[in-house]
Order: C-alpha cells, then sequence, then structure tokens
C-alpha cells in the first residue's frame, strides 16, 4: 500500500523548508517552468518546440527539476465555484494553549482547509477554507473555534490569483532611515 498524496506532498514541503537549497535554473529552465505552470499536460516533442529544444533535452531537464524538487507535482486547476464550493475565507488563527490546530487534528477532520501557513506575530496560522454556503461556513467556523481565538475574513470576490513562479528580480536597494543611524 503506497503513501497518500497529502503524506508525500507533507515530507516535500518539510524537506524543501529545512534545506533552502535550490536549483539554479537558466533562461531555459525558467521558460520550460513557464510553459508547464501554464499547462502542465504538454508533450515533451510541443515543450521544445516552444523552447527551441529537442524532445529528448526537455524530457532530462524535466527529469532533473523533478528531482530537485523544484517541479513537486502536477494537477488540475478547479473553478472552486463550478465544483459546488463558491464561498472563500481567509481565517487568522491563534490556538490556545494545548489546542494547536497543527498538532491535535489531521487535514481529514478539517476538509474545508485548501491552505494552512504557520505564522510569526500575534496568529500562529492563517488559514484558507472553501465551503459550499454560509451555514456550512458558520458550522465550519464553529467546530475552528474550539482551537482558539480567530480573526476571519470572507472574500467578496477575487481580483488576482494564481500567480506562477517566475524568475527573481535582482534585489532592490532598500532606502536608509535617515536620523535612525
Amino acid at each position: 500500500m503506497g503513501r497518500s498524496d497529502a503524506m508525500l506532498l507533507r515530507e516535500r514541503m518539510e524537506n524543501s523548508m529545512n534545506t533552502f537549497q535550490s536549483m539554479e535554473l537558466d533562461d531555459v529552465g525558467w521558460r520550460l517552468l513557464a510553459q508547464l505552470q501554464a499547462d502542465a499536460r504538454l508533450s515533451f516533442n510541443e515543450l521544445g518546440r516552444r523552447v527551441h529544444l529537442s524532445s529528448p533535452a526537455v524530457a532530462e531537464r524535466v527529469r532533473r527539476m523533478e528531482q530537485a524538487g523544484v517541479i513537486s507535482r502536477y494537477s488540475a486547476v478547479v473553478d472552486p465555484a463550478r465544483a459546488g464550493q463558491p464561498l472563500l475565507a481567509f481565517i487568522q488563527l491563534r490556538c490556545a494553549l494545548g489546542k494547536c490546530l497543527l498538532k491535535t487534528t489531521t487535514d481529514a477532520d478539517y476538509p474545508e482547509l485548501v491552505e494552512v501557513h504557520k505564522l510569526s506575530g500575534e496568529h500562529c496560522t492563517m488559514l484558507k477554507a472553501r465551503a459550499t454556503s454560509l451555514a456550512h461556513l458558520e458550522g465550519f467556523i464553529e467546530r475552528l473555534g474550539t482551537h482558539g481565538e480567530m480573526r476571519t475574513h470572507i472574500v467578496l470576490s477575487t481580483q488576482y490569483e494564481g500567480r506562477s513562479v517566475q524568475q527573481a528580480i535582482p534585489e532592490r536597494p532598500v532606502t536608509p532611515s535617515m536620523g535612525w543611524s
């Protein structure tokens, strides 16, 4: 019996967070990533045509990016509203002592959660949740409330999302604070 996708993803995230090593990508590598992020179903032949490489060269580069963890998985993009989950909320959670969401539950306990981020600062966790209705969201928030104090934000509309990972721009200079040095 194989490990679940969630376990594999968790392991990859832990490995990537612990090492902070990245693969050095050239312009062709970044072009390949852009094409794959736009359409992960492209064949190696089509990818090669788009980035001006042979199919075997593309296959080798993609394999190396997969092995290095640069490409961690392939997935379909699903429209949540059309799939029956039109409500989106962001929830800042400050867990009560001994009731940490990440230590006392699993992903199966809260299928509404689509992202969980550990934070520094006033709140320990930022959650992104989807719901089928306001009643569903209300029940979810009530269950989640057993873990601690929350600040909930219901999304009215999304103006921009889904930016793909792109080549980083050079670091921008920091303006010194006059009178504080």
